[in-house]
């Protein structure tokens, strides 16, 4: 009897683990992740926020086959550079993600805080960079699209996410076959991005990525508004007038420099929201903002119909 308890228990938890752990995919190979000391780290956490990694990774969502659009959505959770909300603005996002047939992936990328770090201000770059391969060269097997893959973050999450879509330099090469992947996403979603360096930039999360004495040229390197070209992927940016954490122009002048190189794109600036823009449970007409990314997703071609699905 105890041993058919034993069994069961130890079911209960490799279930629970499929469910809400989901599948925790390393980024890089033994021994060759860059920009490292080669310090061993644990992971701390505290209140279901990370402050400091010790292996990045994806946590993969998949849907169903049945639902499968062949979209899929890299997710960079937040925390001002200095911990990762992983839960509410990660996997919260993947599961939601998942229910209008999106493949997400949360990831967990090195903070500049980490003490193993060589250049701490490229370690969160390296990492998203990295995923994005890691993600199309598996598309096949994925049941994904090679040109559908995108990024989406939060506040600091959403500036890496821009980041990633806004330079064009690999800094994630590593001398093995994903060198030669694609590393920048066909498309790019930014909520409250912390998006500047320079102008009306957050000083917690400036300072935190790149240090309270960082040169003009590294701050420019991470302004998403100064590095928009005709390479750029199409964005939806959303954003509250009220934050008051990360100033609205912020969005404002991305919006503007995706403009002016004829990225087609969408801004959303909502009277409410604060700095606490989420899945659910937002202020008037916040609340629609998971819609009409829905919508736009469906009408930039990533996401099919209902009548496409029909067909």
């Amino acid at each position: 009897m105890q041993k058919k308890y034993i069994l069961l228990n130890l079911l209960f938890v490799f279930a629970s683990a499929s469910v809400f752990g989901q599948d925790y995919i390393p980024l890089w190979p033994k021994g060759k992740m860059p920009n490292s000391k080669g310090i061993k780290l644990e992971r701390i956490e505290e209140r279901e926020r990370v402050t400091q990694v010790d292996v990045p990774g994806m946590y993969a969502f998949f849907t169903s086959k049945e639902e499968n659009s062949g979209t899929a959505v890299l997710i960079f959770p937040p925390g001002g550079y200095q911990k990762l909300t992983y839960n509410i603005a990660g996997l919260q996002l993947a599961k939601w993600f998942n229910t209008i047939g999106v493949n997400a992936f949360v990831v967990m990328y090195r903070m500049p805080t980490s003490p193993d770090l060589k250049n701490p201000a490229f370690g969160p770059l390296m990492d998203g960079q990295r995923a994005v391969k890691y993600v199309r060269d598996n598309a096949t097997k994925w049941g994904i699209d090679k040109n559908k893959i995108g990024v989406m973050g939060c506040s600091a999450g959403g500036g890496l996410a821009v980041n990633l879509a806004t330079i064009n330099e690999d800094y994630s090469k590593i001398n093995d076959a994903l060198d030669t992947t694609d590393f920048k996403p066909d498309f790019q979603i930014v909520v409250s991005g912390a998006i500047s360096m320079k102008q009306n930039a957050h000083k917690g999360s400036h300072d935190a990525l790149l240090g309270e004495k960082a040169s003009p040229e590294t701050e420019s390197l991470f302004s998403g508004e100064l590095n928009v070209n005709n390479t750029t992927s199409p964005a939806f940016v959303v954003c509250a007038a009220n934050d008051p954490v990360i100033n609205p122009l912020n969005s404002v002048h991305y919006y503007e420099a995706l403009l002016k190189a004829n990225i087609k794109s969408a801004l959303h600036i909502f009277p409410q929201g604060g700095h606490s823009i989420a899945l659910r449970n937002n202020p008037g007409s916040t609340e629609l903002w998971t819609n009409l990314c829905e919508a736009w997703m469906k009408e930039m071609g990533f996401l099919k119909s209902a009548i496409d699905k029909k067909l």
